[in-house]
């Protein structure tokens, strides 16, 4: 084996967003040696683009709120097919990490007399979201990065790893190479967490940043770990899809948390004509309410542009399907239209709206204080992922531990807006805490010199084929945009078994295209060999999902079935598991939920 860099920690913490950092800070604490390996650059990960806020039951803005409430919406938005234990875990402790951050330096925006002020969001039945403007997940990123640069946390950055590396049946490390120079590193450690995000770069539209390409989910899976509800991907309804410039950009649902209305082509609010049933008790019908309980009128019941997002991405879908669409393809978003109502209508969207306000001002030369956004659903979070336990978030390979949108089992089939920055502080913090006793409690593994030749040669591999015209191979590019664009219209926000079966055909056709992607030139900052290199986990994800969802012949969540469009009872008790078979083929098999006790099942019946 070359003499490759190895680098020795007690744990290590592929990912550097709001799970990645928040688990080095509390691992760090427990006295271990911490590595932290970056993809891209601290500060840039994806968490930074959250905008709502962070969803914890602190009751500052209505004194109703408390972790019974906030559980039992989080199991109700989830379908009940959520990890109970994690959904318990996650609303009784998500106070204390936002008040945590508050003692780290955190500067919430605040009701008149000084308490962390929360705003509605849709699924929440009372105002929940703590926030910082509609720039949340910066001012997390900045607390964390703050607080754990004081903790001695060794941080690679800009290194992406591509193999776990395992010795008797557990987890000892990861092998990597760093995107500046080419150079490969070992990474040897007694436990590993990952926090890599998400999978949005295997889909055409999408909210999610270039390196959320499901990188954590495919190496999980191929050092044998299970895999959970990767059919539940999560359209988020309002990405912006006009001007180009801005499409795919989420436009958080703090627009309409703060009045933003849904009308189509024709002016009109088509959310009031499509209440679910179990959401009527609780969802204005009509206009004047709708607009009382944004400013806070506690008799007041929510508009229906607050409801899940699962539904309204498909009441979406509906409007364009039927002709009442926008010009580009969406249907309208106004926050505009307050000015009807407050006299200082567009410095209160400047104040609280500052990123959208600015952002699309500047890139797209849309002002949201004067006229509509054109949305439309984008690709934005998966509740899939890897299957942890609920406590220690340990996954089913001892030593590799997984937080935040990598890891399932918190969401169920569809997540409320706020519970991923709730969620990557809560359990990030577990997985940190849990692997520092992993460590403690476990000697170093050996590292296995032919693992690591293997993984070198396979990563090598697109600089040996020829790629000159019409020798038989291909650039990277193309596979990755043919993988998207057929993610996006076979496996999308509506299914049918037909189009699965046409996407797995596909996706045979690109693994093989994979296989023959060349690149030219050297190691030595080359995105073509970075997209080459990716596209092993781009292909693993959108497998997963393709079968899971082929597995679930029901509609649930964010698994709309166009052929099964009814919930099946009896699948609301299972999960659909995805583990790698003995000869390296994808395996789908259907596992028992575990069963809830009667004490929360009690609490779910008191909310109802």
């Amino acid at each position: 084996m070359p003499d490759y860099e190895t680098v020795e920690h007690d744990v290590l913490i592929i990912g550097s967003g709001g799970a990645g950092l928040r688990a080095a800070i509390e691992a760090s604490a427990a006295g271990v040696s911490v590595g932290m390996v970056s993809k891209c650059l601290l500060g840039k990960a994806h968490t930074v683009m959250a905008e709502g806020g962070i969803a914890a039951a602190l009751a500052n803005v209505d004194d109703r709120d408390n972790w019974k409430v906030h559980f039992a919406d989080t199991m109700r938005g989830g379908q009940y097919v959520n990890n109970w234990r994690m959904a318990e875990l996650h609303a009784k402790e998500a106070p204390d990490r936002v008040r945590e951050l508050e003692a780290w330096g955190a500067v919430f925006d605040r009701t008149p007399d000084g308490r962390i002020l929360q705003r509605n969001f849709g699924g929440h039945k009372y105002p929940r979201l703590a926030h910082v403007g509609d720039r949340t997940g910066l001012e997390l990123i900045r607390t964390l990065q703050d607080r754990g640069v004081h903790r001695g946390i060794d941080v690679h950055m800009e290194v992406c790893v591509i193999e776990l590396l395992q010795d008797g049946g557990r987890v000892i490390g990861a092998f990597g190479y760093d995107r500046e120079r080419g150079k490969f590193r070992i990474f040897h450690a007694k436990a590993v967490v990952l926090a890599t995000g998400g999978v949005g770069k295997a889909y055409k539209i999408t909210s999610n940043s270039w390196d959320c390409t499901g990188d954590g989910h495919a190496l999980a899976y191929h050092a044998g770990a299970a895999l959970i509800d990767m059919e539940y991907l999560q359209f988020h309804p309002t990405g912006m899809v006009w001007p180009p410039s801005v499409c795919g950009m989420l436009v958080t649902e703090g627009v309409r948390g703060e009045g933003g209305i849904l009308t189509n082509k024709d002016g009109k609010r088509f959310m009031f004509d499509h209440i679910p049933d179990n959401y009527k008790a609780q969802t204005a019908d009509n206009e004047e309410e709708g607009w009382r309980y944004t400013q806070g009128d506690k008799k007041a019941r929510r508009p229906p542009d607050l409801l899940t997002r699962d539904h309204i991405a498909r009441c979406i879908v509906r409007e364009i399907k039927e002709g009442r669409g926008s010009p580009h393809g969406g249907v309208f978003l106004d926050i505009s239209w307050i000015k009807q109502r407050i006299s200082n209508a567009e410095e209160h969207i400047r104040r609280k709206l500052p990123s959208m306000y600015h952002q699309f001002k500047q890139l797209g030369d849309v002002d949201i204080t004067r006229e509509a956004m054109e949305v439309g659903p984008t690709t934005h979070y998966i509740m899939g992922g890897v299957k942890v336990d609920a406590d220690t978030e340990m996954s089913t390979m001892p030593g590799l531990f997984a937080a935040g949108e990598c890891a399932a089992g918190i969401n169920g089939a569809n997540r409320l807006g706020g519970n991923s920055l709730s969620d990557i502080i809560v359990f990030g913090k577990r997985a940190g805490e849990f692997a520092a006793k992993f460590a403690k409690g476990n000697k170093a593994g050996q590292i296995n010199a032919a693992q690591v030749e293997e993984a070198a040669q396979r990563a090598l591999e697109p600089f040996s084929r020829n790629v000159t015209a019409g020798a038989g191979f291909e650039g990277p590019y193309q596979v990755q945009f043919d993988l998207q664009e057929m993610m996006q219209n076979l496996v999308g926000i509506v299914r049918r078994e037909d189009e699965i079966l046409r996407a797995l055909d596909g996706l045979q056709r690109l693994n093989a295209r994979a296989q023959r992607v060349g690149v030219t030139g050297h190691r030595q900052f080359n995105p073509g060999w970075h997209t080459a290199l990716d596209l092993r986990s781009l292909l693993t994800v959108s497998e997963a999902i393709a079968r899971a969802a082929l597995e679930r012949k029901e509609s649930r969540g964010a698994q709309f079935r166009d052929d099964f469009p009814n919930k099946d009872t009896a699948l609301g008790r299972e999960s659909v598991v995805i583990r790698k078979g003995a000869n390296g083929s994808m395996q789908v098999n259907r596992e028992p939920l575990p069963e809830m006790p009667e004490h929360l099942k009690q609490v779910i019946d008191e909310m109802k």
